[in-house]
């Protein structure tokens, strides 16, 4: 019996290169780290703001601009409870980063660190005018961040008539014909630098009955007014992928997706890291995204294990 595990363990990696063109990739199970047990000492974190914003998932600490691995939901139970601890009191607050800036809190109503699933998780509530849904997601942190508005919106006409061009040409790149082109989100948002408004777009098409073809890319228009793609990830799913039990659409909702969260500039360059979300059946996947040239490099992943089937 197959299944398609997105990772079960929090790994830290740095990838060079990761532009690339057509390069069919499926999640695979990482060998667990060793992560120091956490202090009792507040460091600075930022989160994951997921579920219609009533949950909080750590993505990672934050020194000198660079992000490194918490202890992730397989971890030891003490320290597990040492980390909700520390980060997960009752009432604690967290900047609630949307459209890269702050746009409200997000305080914490509970732990669930003694939970069978999910223990690295916390329960939320937040304030401001964000309007989140099951895609429209955000990051919480205790990092200093400006209040000025940032742009994050939904695009133009003519941005997401760009965008499905983009789409269309990068499945061809995989010898797929989109009969349907689908998404689960098209975003466009502004990360600083002279280059304009970014998209960020989720794409999706059925290759067969019991196959789906996922796409995920950054593009960014030139002086010329045409957009080049700074950054694409493609995979193939099939049901022999899914977990037992579970029907190919549940890809078709979302699950295997690589999703905006939002973004943030960490390291103090003026230009704001992107951040995204991959949900699984065992656990959450983050990555941060960072411009490297006319490129994005995918420059950290954590992956907040949740339970065993």
């Amino acid at each position: 019996m197959k299944k398609l595990y997105i990772a079960t363990f929090a790994l830290l990696v740095c990838v060079a290169g990761n532009f690339g063109q057509g390069k069919t990739a499926k999640p695979k199970p990482t060998p667990t780290p060793k992560v120091p047990i956490v202090s009792s000492s507040l460091r600075q974190i930022i989160f994951g703001v997921v579920n219609s914003g009533s949950t909080l998932e750590p993505i990672g600490y934050v020194s000198k601009g660079k992000l490194s691995a918490t202890i992730n939901g397989s971890g030891d139970k003490t320290d597990l409870k040492a980390f909700a601890k520390t980060y997960y009191k009752t009432g604690q607050s967290y900047s609630l980063v949307f459209g890269g800036a702050k746009s409200g809190t997000a305080s914490v109503k509970s732990s669930n660190a003694s939970a069978e699933c999910a223990p690295n998780t916390a329960n939320i509530r937040t304030s401001g005018s964000v309007h989140f849904g099951k895609l429209i997601m955000g990051l919480g942190t205790n990092i200093p961040v400006k209040t000025t508005a940032s742009t994050r919106r939904k695009p133009t006409a003519s941005e997401r008539s760009a965008a499905d061009a983009i789409a269309t040409a990068e499945f061809l790149k995989e010898k797929l014909t989109a009969k349907t082109l689908r998404n689960q989100n098209l975003t466009a948002i502004n990360v600083g630098g002279s280059n304009g408004d970014v998209l960020v777009g989720s794409y999706w098409i059925d290759i067969d009955k019991l196959t789906r073809g996922l796409l995920f890319f950054i593009a960014e228009k030139g002086k010329n007014g045409k957009y080049t793609v700074g950054y694409r990830d493609y995979r193939k799913i099939d049901q022999s992928d899914m977990m037992s039990g579970t029907n190919i659409t549940a890809v078709d909702d979302g699950m295997y997706h690589e999703l905006l969260l939002d973004y943030l500039d960490i390291n103090g360059d003026g230009v704001a890291e992107i951040f995204t979300y991959q949900q699984g059946f065992e656990g959450s996947g983050f990555s941060a995204l960072q411009r490297s040239g006319s490129h994005w490099t995918k420059v950290y992943e954590f992956n907040n294990y949740h339970c065993g089937f």
